[in-house]
This record gives structure tokens, C-alpha cells and sequence, in this order.
């Protein structure tokens, strides 16, 4: 059985066939090892499962001994990759403004990845967040993630803008050259987030559309789109508890809130998909342990802060009951091991392939 997860556009691979190709050795290989086929690649509108990109990404950095590989693919990747949300947003007035439109339309280029924006004065933190996927590493899907937000912005604001600040939650590379030359200043790892600070200021410089009949028609055809998107209650959910957890607020009243539904309702509507509010909660939290705990080296204490707990020993003891070891146990595992999975994670998940 095969586990399905959601789907992406499979433009997110763009140009990756010439990378791998470029470092000689075979992409097709790679591909099938996944389980996809290069034919998937040639619409980029294709839907793709996510999990297997993710692996994919994993898989050749580590064959290719290319730690950068998201990066060189972000490099080649151009505004046009957005397909008609690029022409939306080169005719919004600002930066921000177009920043918002895409995170208005983002789940319709990817179903896994989820953007948050925080104005703090004279700064602007954006988060970049990915569903987790079980037993699949994530440090490659992530530097491509900010990587393709950093080149929208050098794309909106101007070529020679610099972000303050790139953060990554897992561990640095044994060497950062890359990263540095890539981004045009050293990004700080072990981080909480996963992101960019940019100045206010640069996200309010005026643009001047040129083709806004274009953006009209593009932004209808956007929102109809929109309309057609079929999105369970669970992973709606999943979003939310994934958005609310750093901050201890991960309450089923505040999702509930969120969703303009009242508490026993939205018990309803997760029953009716098989599952209660504490489970998914507890199924996000193990994810998010997993991976926090393998790809960095966050202090449990931090760790804990990031999931929701007010306390480490709070964090310490549910680690224990959900895993059936220590904190301490589980990572000298997964630093000697593969990575080690949950078992009851996928329990819950239907969407499954023969």
C-alpha cells in the first residue's frame, strides 16, 4: 500500500531533469525510484503526489552529494513557472500586495505548503511552513520552498534585493558557500521558522502594471478555481493546528473559531471522517516531533515551545507515551538509524493506492 498525501503541480520539478542531467547522472532513474514517471513532468499543471518529490529531492542530494540541489533548482526556475498567478501578481501596485494575492491562491499551486505573513514595524516575517509528510526528510523541500519565495520577491521588488534575514529550522550544511551566494547573505539555521525577514519598506515600492487586461482574466479564471476546491474539514484543520501550535493557542474552541463553526460541529464533521480533534492534534504534534527532533538540533525545551507545550517535562512525558521512549533515546536512534516513523500516523488516513 502506498500512501497518497496531497498533490502539487508537477512544475514544482522544473528544470530538475537538466540539474540532475548537468550533474551526470541519470534523472529517470531517480524518478522511477519514487514511483514517477518523467511523462508526469512534461504538463506542469499535472498533479504529482508531494511525499514523492520530497523523497525525490532527498534522494538525489544524497546520490548526487550536492547539498544545495533545491537551491540550483529554485535557480532555474522563472516567474512564468507561477503559470497564471505570475500574471496576477505582476500587476498588483506593490510587492506586498502581491505577496498577499499569492497567498490567496497559493493552494492552488501546492497543497502542502502554507505561508504566513507578520508585520512587526519596520519588518516583515514570512513563514514558510510544509505539511509533514511521515518518514519523509523535509530539508530539501524546504530550501526550495524559500528559495522559489525568495526569487518571487527578487522578481517583484528588484534583482539586486536582499532579505535581513533567511532562517531554516534544520541543521546548517557541512559547508553554506552556497547558500550564501544563492540568498546574497548567510542564512542562521536551527532556527524556529522557516523564512525570510524582509524590510517593510522594500514590500511597498510602487510597480507599474502593464497588462491588466490580462491579470483580469487571469485572476477570474483564479477564482473559479478557487470555488471548484474540494477541501475536507481534516485538513483544514491540520493547517490550522499546524499555524496555531508555536504559539500554545491550539485549542478545538480557536480552530473551531477559525473555521466559523461552533465546537460540537466541528466534532461533527471530523467524525464523519473518522477521527476527533485530539488524535489529529496528536498526529500533527508526532509528525512535527519527527522532524524537528531528526533534521535539527533545536534544544528539547524549544522543541516543546514549537509544539504547544508550556513546559518541557510536559513535552518530555507526552513524547514518552506516544513513542515509548525518551526524547534523548529517540534522537541517538535517528542519528544512527533511518528515519524512524510513528506507525499509528497513518492509521488514520484513507487515501491510499493498491
Amino acid at each position: 500500500m502506498q500512501h497518497v498525501g496531497k498533490l502539487i503541480r508537477s512544475a514544482s520539478l522544473n528544470g530538475y531533469i537538466e540539474l540532475v542531467e548537468s550533474l551526470g547522472r541519470d534523472p529517470y532513474a531517480f524518478l522511477r525510484g519514487v514511483g514517477l514517471s518523467a511523462r508526469l513532468l512534461e504538463n506542469p499543471e499535472t498533479l504529482i503526489p508531494s511525499h514523492a518529490v520530497r523523497e525525490l529531492l532527498e534522494v538525489t542530494a544524497r546520490a548526487t552529494g550536492v547539498e544545495d540541489l533545491a537551491l540550483r533548482l529554485a535557480a532555474r526556475r522563472s516567474f512564468s513557472d507561477l503559470g497564471p498567478i505570475s500574471l496576477v501578481l505582476k500587476e498588483e501596485p506593490t510587492p506586498r500586495q502581491a505577496l498577499d494575492t499569492l497567498c490567496r491562491y497559493l493552494k492552488l499551486l501546492s497543497a502542502t505548503l502554507i505561508t504566513r505573513i507578520e508585520d512587526t514595524g519596520p519588518a516583515v516575517i514570512i513563514r514558510e511552513e510544509l505539511l509533514p509528510s511521515p518518514g519523509v526528510a523535509m530539508r530539501q523541500a524546504m530550501e526550495l520552498a524559500v528559495g522559489v519565495k525568495f526569487r518571487i520577491l527578487r522578481e517583484l521588488i528588484g534583482p539586486q534585493w536582499r532579505p535581513q534575514q533567511v532562517c531554516f529550522s534544520h541543521r546548517p550544511p557541512g559547508d553554506a558557500s552556497a547558500h550564501r551566494a544563492f540568498f546574497g547573505r548567510s542564512p542562521t539555521f536551527n532556527q524556529p521558522f522557516n523564512g525570510l525577514v524582509c524590510a517593510a519598506a522594500d514590500l511597498q515600492i510602487a510597480r507599474t502594471p502593464d497588462n491588466p487586461g490580462a491579470a483580469r482574466f487571469a485572476r477570474d479564471y483564479l477564482e473559479a478555481a478557487l470555488r471548484h476546491r474540494d477541501e475536507g474539514v481534516r485538513e483544514s484543520c491540520r493547517e490550522l493546528i499546524l499555524a496555531l501550535l508555536p504559539g500554545g493557542r491550539c485549542t478545538t474552541q480557536q480552530v473551531a473559531h477559525l473555521l466559523r463553526v461552533d465546537r460540537r460541529t466541528l466534532h461533527r464533521y471530523l467524525s464523519a471522517e473518522g477521527l476527533t480533534f485530539s488524535a489529529l492534534l496528536n498526529q500533527v504534534r508526532s509528525e512535527l516531533a519527527m522532524r524537528h527532533l531528526q533534521e535539527s538540533d533545536l534544544p528539547v525545551g524549544e522543541v516543546a515551545g514549537l509544539l504547544g507545550f508550556s513546559a518541557q517535562s510536559s513535552f518530555c512525558h507526552w513524547f514518552h507515551a506516544a513513542f515509548g521512549c525518551s526524547v534523548t533515546d529517540w534522537r541517538k536512534r535517528g542519528a544512527r538509524d533511518s528515519p524512524l516513523t510513528d506507525p499509528r500516523l497513518n492509521q488514520s488516513d484513507p487515501l491510499v493506492l493498491s
